[in-house]
Formats: C-alpha cells, structure tokens, sequence
C-alpha cells in the first residue's frame, strides 16, 4: 500500500479503514457461514439440548474400552485414544456436535488419534484444540484435520500457531470436498472428509512421518468429492423442524449445518437422482474430480441422520451400477452407512475418491472405532477423565520489567499510540460497519486496545519482543473473544514465534527486517488459517499490503524509519 510517491509509510487510518471484523466471514463469500436455526420446543430423547453433547461423549466413552476424555467438561471436550503409541504421528480433527459418529466416534487405532468437539454445529475452541494436541503429541509431530468452515479453521489455525510456539511439530490440511456449487472458494467439508481420515489415520499408524502423512491427507482431499440431497433440513435439540422444503420435494447441494443447497426439485426415484448426483461430483466444467475411463475409485453413501440403511444401500447400488456401466470406472472400494450426518436430516450423500495404489493401501489398511468398525463392547462408566494438559501460558505469567530498557520503552510508546489511535476510530468505524454489516467492528477493536493498553501498563514484558507478542496474544482472546479475537492470536502469535526465531533473539532489540518479517509471516498465517484472501473485502486488504511495504523498506537499504519502532 505504498504512497503514489513510492513512500510504505502508512498512517493509523489507512490500516483501519478497509478492517472489518471477519465475525462476519473471514473470507466474505469464499467459505459458506452455518444458517441460524429457529428456536422452538421439539420432542428429542435428551436431558437438556445444553447438556446432551458433553452427555453422549460420557456415554461414548463408557463404551469404548480405549476412548478417554480430557477432564474439563463441558468447555474443554476432548476424547482420545488412551492406547495410541507414542512413537506414532498423531492425527487430530474435531469440528461442531451434531454429526456422530463423526468426529469423536473416528478415534480409534488407525484413524484419529484425538477429536476435539464444539457445541451444536458450533467449532471447538481454540483451548479445547490445544488441549488435544498437548494430549497426544509426541516426537513425531501432529497433524490436524479440519473441515472448511470459518470457526473451525480459525481456532485450529490459531491452536496449532500455539503448539507451534510451544515446540510441537504440527501441519494442518482442509478438508474440502464439497462439489455442489460453483465456487471452488465455497467447498464445504462434507461426507469426504471421513475418506480422507481414514489415509491420514493409515499413513500414522504405518509409521510415516508428520510430512508424509500431511501429503497423504492433503492428495485424499484432492481427490475426493461429495454431494448430498435431502427431503428435510435438520432440527437442532430445542428447536422445532423448519419447513425449507416443501412437501414431495428434495434440496440439492445443501450443507451438513442446513446451509441453503444449489437447487430444489421433486422427489425422483433413486436410479434417476443418483446419476445427476455423480455427474455433478464429475462435472468437467467444474473440475473438482476428474475421472478417466478405467479409473479405480472408491464410494461411501452417507446417512445424514434422518434416513435409513435400507436407502443408503439402495443409493450405494445405484451409484455402483452407474460408475461402472455409464462412467466406466473401476469402484474397488464401497462403504454404507452414518459417517457424518447432520442431526436428523433425511437425506443420503455421496462420495467418490480416486483412488492409486497408495490410497488403496491406506483404506484397506486394518482400523477400528465405533464409526468405522466393530470393537470390543466393554462398559466402562467408571473411567476417571484425565487432567487437561497445562502449556507454556499456563507457567508463564506475564510480568512488566521493573526497569525498562530503550527497547521496552519504544515498545510501550507504539503500543499505547497505536491502542490510542484504535480506541479514537472505533465510533467511525461502528458507522461505516453498519453500512454493510452489524455495526460492531470499531467497538470490537476498542475492547481489544482497550485491553492491551492496561496490559502495557501492568503486565507486559515489554523487554522482550516475543513475550510482549504472546502477552498481546492472550490479552486480545480474552478481551475480544469469538472471530476477532481468533484472528488476533493468531496474528500476535504467529509474530511471536518470527521473533524469537530471528537473529535478533539473542540481542533482544530486533532489526527492522526482523519486524517486517514478523509482521509478514503473522498476514501470512492470517491467510492460510482463515482461507481469506487479498481482494476479497476483508481486513487482509489492509494487511498484506502494509506487510509488503514494510518488508520492502527494511529491505530497501535505507534508514528503516519507516518501520523501526520509535
């Protein structure tokens, strides 16, 4: 974002005008949002709707002799396999309730090593992810799974940032195999994702490292795809069944959260319906699963909850007969049955992946959890959970120098003009957020610079750049919490560890390149988390053009003054 004079400088305000908070989508148009759900009293066997996620993962873990649960209900709900090998990579996912089996349910020798679970179609936290992670990551690192949604990248991204920052080795892969709209941006995780665990969960137990195993995940993602249909939209516990579609007729390409689809249309037999949803997962025009003559593939049906056995093995023939005779390819592989479903919603989706020689291995290599196979059906209602992991921010407690140095004394000086300068814009912002969103953009910020000012005063160790950041990092969580406040430890913490791994770690007073540089790699994990991109009407239209400048003047030669803190 350089001057018509070539000049990087940027003023407070060119930073802050084009920022709004991406509560209202990280990438505006690039990941579909989940759709509210009208609350209503409704007839499920439960307590409570607030109680009945943390109740079936107890029951769960009574169930299945290996399965544990870190201790921390209900914020922190994590299950894991107390028996995996500690030698192994592990392999993590974990996402909202409302689609058992999945994620809980795929953890088993041979799949995921841990799941973490949010609340009703709602992400888990970032703490419940970083808990897992501390669980049951060892020397061979940890890779986390996760389904294109916003919240779940968002708090993966900024767990895996933490773990990172923390010396564990973790890679992360989206799962997107979505094919019923247009917009490659828009694939949503859906019935795929658990073909793709299962190569990851393979790859582990093989004993491949985390680079290969991320590899291997990341070609399953690729060469899968989905589409699911449905006669009824999913109705959340406490909530009444919506009427979205109408009597005798089905959606088309909607989501596992009850996301809109591409189409409505009549109800049609299965050997009618089934080939308009394989054509759609190999469309050429869409290019998301190319299939040649011959090509061998494997084919899950998929229950999304409301549906019977019968239909998904009435759905697998007709997919099965079509591949072979129409398309021409080779189905080697084929599942029926409830993988990821979404509540009780009636309707049936199917995957297809292209499979080589590796892939095959993989799917056909043994494993067992209660979604995927049978087990060992000892009752276990007595297991004790196990004490949630502590990490480096529970021992580190923040403390403001006595003294302190020239460093320090710049740092406080930028931070407090910058809080400053937030907190006098927030009311300028709020309107022009209310103009295309809800309003709240400048008063989210405010809390959050709010929050770092007194930070500043008290309790940062303003001495020490990387501790600053990560103090930064947790004071923006607290403070702002939800999207924004993902987003914020996922920039400060990501400029924490550019800045303890730069030569100036051992001086403590980094060079301008070095500011740049953290600055740099905290936009680019920004991007890569959150899937936003540049010219998207996000915060990032700020950011990485800020980042660049900054990187170009400390580069440039001259003086630095345009990034060197004063």
């Amino acid at each position: 974002m350089a001057s018509a004079s070539g000049n990087p400088a940027l003023t407070i305000d060119q930073l802050l005008t084009p920022v709004r908070s991406l509560s209202q989508g990280v990438c505006r148009g690039s990941i579909r949002q989940r759709q509210p759900v009208r609350q209503a009293a409704a007839k499920k066997f439960l307590n409570s709707p607030k109680t009945a996620v943390v109740e079936s993962l107890e029951g769960l873990v009574a169930a299945t002799p290996y399965l544990e649960r870190l201790d921390g209900f209900p914020g922190i709900k994590v299950v894991f396999d107390g028996q995996a090998p500690s030698d192994r990579v592990a392999v993590i996912a974990g996402g909202g309730s409302g689609h058992e089996p999945s994620m809980a349910g795929l953890v088993g020798d041979g799949l995921l090593t841990a799941a973490a679970a949010g609340d009703m179609f709602a992400s888990p936290t970032a703490e419940a992810v970083l808990a897992a992670l501390r669980a049951v990551t060892g020397p061979a690192g940890a890779l986390c799974l996760v389904l294109n949604y916003t919240g779940d990248r968002l708090n993966f991204g900024l767990a895996a940032e933490q773990a990172k920052a923390e010396g564990l080795k973790v890679e992360l892969v989206v799962m997107e195999d979505d094919t019923a709209l247009p917009d490659r941006d828009m694939r949503r995780g859906l019935a795929g994702s658990v073909l793709a665990i299962k190569v990851a969960g393979a790859a582990a137990a093989a004993g491949r490292p985390l680079e290969a195993v991320r590899d291997a995940a990341r070609s399953a993602v690729q060469n899968v795809g989905s589409v699911g249909v449905a006669a009824t939209v999913c109705t959340l516990p406490g909530a009444e069944p919506s009427g979205r579609i109408p009597e005798g007729e089905i959606e088309f390409g909607l989501g596992v959260h009850g996301e809109p689809g591409a189409f409505k249309q009549p109800m049609e037999p299965v050997d009618t319906l089934v080939p308009k949803m394989l054509e759609t997962i190999v469309s050429k025009e869409r290019a998301y699963l190319m299939l040649e003559p011959g090509a061998r593939v494997g084919v899950l049906v998929n229950n999304l909850g409301g549906s019977t056995l019968m239909e998904a093995y009435v759905v697998l023939r007709a997919a099965l007969h079509h591949l072979t005779h129409t398309m021409q390819v080779q189905p080697v592989k084929a599942w029926a049955g409830s993988f990821l479903t979404s509540v009780d919603m009636a309707g049936v989706s199917i995957s297809v992946m292209k499979l080589d020689d590796d892939r095959l291995e993989l799917l056909d290599a043994a494993a067992a959890a209660p979604g995927w196979g049978s087990i060992k059906a000892d009752c276990g209602l007595d297991k004790q959970p196990r004490p949630v992991p502590q990490g480096k921010e529970a021992l580190e407690a923040f403390q403001r120098p006595q003294e302190l140095s020239g460093l320090g004394q710049r740092l406080e000086r930028s931070i407090q003009a910058a809080c400053s300068a937030v907190i006098e814009s927030a009311d300028q912002l709020d309107a022009w957020d209310s103009k295309v969103g809800d309003g709240d953009c400048g008063s989210t910020l405010r809390l959050g610079a709010d929050a770092v000012a007194a930070a500043a005063t008290a309790s940062l160790p303003l001495n020490d750049p990387s501790a600053t950041a990560r103090g930064m990092a947790s004071t923006v969580g607290q403070a702002m919490g939800g999207t924004s406040g993902a987003i914020y430890r996922i920039l400060f913490t990501a400029a924490a560890g550019a800045l303890a791994s730069s030569s100036a770690s051992s001086t403590g007073d980094p060079s301008p390149l070095a500011w740049a540089e953290a600055l740099k790699k905290a936009t680019e994990a920004i991007l890569h988390y959150s899937g936003a991109k540049a010219g998207a009407r996000t915060m990032m239209d700020a950011l990485v053009p800020a980042a660049d400048a900054a990187l170009d003047a400390a580069n440039s030669g001259g003086s630095g003054k345009q990034v060197e803190l004063k």
